[in-house]
C-alpha cells in the first residue's frame, strides 16, 4: 500500500510541473553562441631616450705645442676651434692643435643638425722655452733680390704642399720618431736681441749622423718632395697625414720617395743630410695642423 501510495504521488506531482519542450520545429539552426572579444591594452609608446649633446673621450697634450683629439656630439655637422674650420672623421673623431703661442684656453664649438651648438672650452698651459738672451742688435738686413727671385716660388710650393688635404688616416695614429739620436734643437727655442725676439724654431733636430735613413711617423701622402734643394730646406719632403696634419723633414742628403705617394708609418723615406741652409748633418722635423706649429715630441712621447 506503501509503495502504490509512493507511485500515486509521483504521477500527480508530474501531472502538475509544466513540461518545456526544448526542440526547434522552425527547421531553423539554432543560433551560433555569442562570440567574446577580450579586450587588449596596447602598450604605451617607445620614449626616445635623448643622447647627451656632449664631447666625449677627449686625450691629447693641452698645452701649447700639443694638440686634441676626441669624439664630437652626436649630430654634429660642423666644428671649430678658436674659428678655425676643424675636420671631422666619418664616426666624427677629430684632431685639432695648439700653437707654440697658444693662449690659456681654447674653445671648441659643435654646430648639430638640429642648430643647436655645443662648446668645450679646453684649458692650455704654459711653457717654458728655451731662450738665449744674445747682447747683440737683432739682425735686420733684407734679403737681396736674387735670393727672393729663388725663394719666391720655394715658398709658393711649400704653402700650397701645406693646403692639401689627403684621404689618408695617419692624423689618428700614435706618431712614433721618424730616427733616434742626440737631439741638437728643441722646438720653441728662442733668440732674444737686446729684448727683441727672433722667429722660434719650428721643429725638432735630430743628429744621429749622415747617411742615417728615417722613416715615416705616421701614414701620409707625399705631397711635396724636392730632390732639387731648396734654399734653405735643402732636399725638402713634406708627408700630408690627413685632416690638415703635416710633417716636414728638412736637410735631407737624398729622398726615397716622389710626390703622389702614399706612404705608411715606419717607411723608409730619406737619408740625413746637411743640405740647405745647415751647419751640420741632422734632420730637422716640423709639424704642423693648419697654421698651428706642433711641439713633435708632444706626438710621440721621449725618445
Amino acid at each position: 500500500m506503501r509503495l502504490f501510495a509512493s507511485v500515486a504521488t509521483a504521477v500527480l506531482l508530474s501531472a502538475c510541473i509544466p513540461q518545456v519542450d526544448t526542440a526547434d520545429t522552425s527547421g531553423r539552426a539554432p543560433a551560433p553562441a555569442p562570440t567574446i572579444t577580450p579586450q587588449v591594452t596596447a602598450p604605451p609608446p617607445a620614449v626616445a631616450i635623448p643622447v647627451p649633446a656632449e664631447f666625449t673621450a677627449l686625450e691629447g697634450e693641452f698645452t701649447q705645442g700639443g694638440f686634441v683629439r676626441g669624439y664630437a656630439p652626436v649630430g654634429t655637422v660642423g666644428l671649430t676651434i678658436d674659428d678655425a674650420e676643424v675636420a671631422l672623421g666619418v664616426d666624427r673623431y677629430f684632431f685639432a692643435g695648439f700653437n707654440r703661442d697658444a693662449e690659456s684656453s681654447s674653445t671648441l664649438v659643435a654646430r648639430l643638425e638640429d642648430g643647436r651648438t655645443v662648446r668645450e672650452t679646453i684649458s692650455v698651459s704654459p711653457r717654458e722655452w728655451r731662450l738665449e738672451r744674445v747682447n747683440l742688435a737683432r739682425p735686420t738686413g733684407s734679403a737681396s733680390e736674387a735670393f727672393m727671385r729663388r725663394r719666391a716660388p720655394e715658398l709658393a710650393r711649400i704653402n700650397a704642399a701645406r693646403e692639401v688635404r689627403s684621404d689618408i688616416d695617419g692624423w689618428r695614429q700614435d706618431f712614433i720618431w721618424p730616427v733616434e739620436g742626440r737631439i741638437s734643437g728643441m722646438f720653441g727655442s728662442q733668440r732674444i736681441y737686446r729684448g727683441v725676439p727672433g722667429s722660434y724654431h719650428s721643429g725638432i733636430d735630430i743628429a744621429p749622423g749622415a747617411g742615417v735613413p728615417f722613416v715615416a711617423p705616421a701614414d701620409g701622402v707625399v705631397v711635396l718632395a724636392a730632390p732639387e734643394e731648396f734654399s734653405l730646406e735643402g732636399k725638402l719632403l713634406i708627408v700630408d697625414h690627413g685632416n690638415g696634419l703635416n710633417s716636414a723633414f728638412l736637410h735631407a742628403s737624398e729622398l726615397a720617395v716622389r710626390e703622389g705617394e702614399t706612404v705608411r708609418q715606419g717607411q723608409y723615406l730619406g737619408r740625413i743630410g746637411a743640405t740647405g741652409s745647415a751647419t751640420g748633418p741632422h734632420l730637422h722635423w716640423s709639424v704642423k695642423w693648419g697654421a698651428a706649429r706642433l711641439d713633435p715630441i708632444l706626438l710621440t712621447g721621449p725618445m
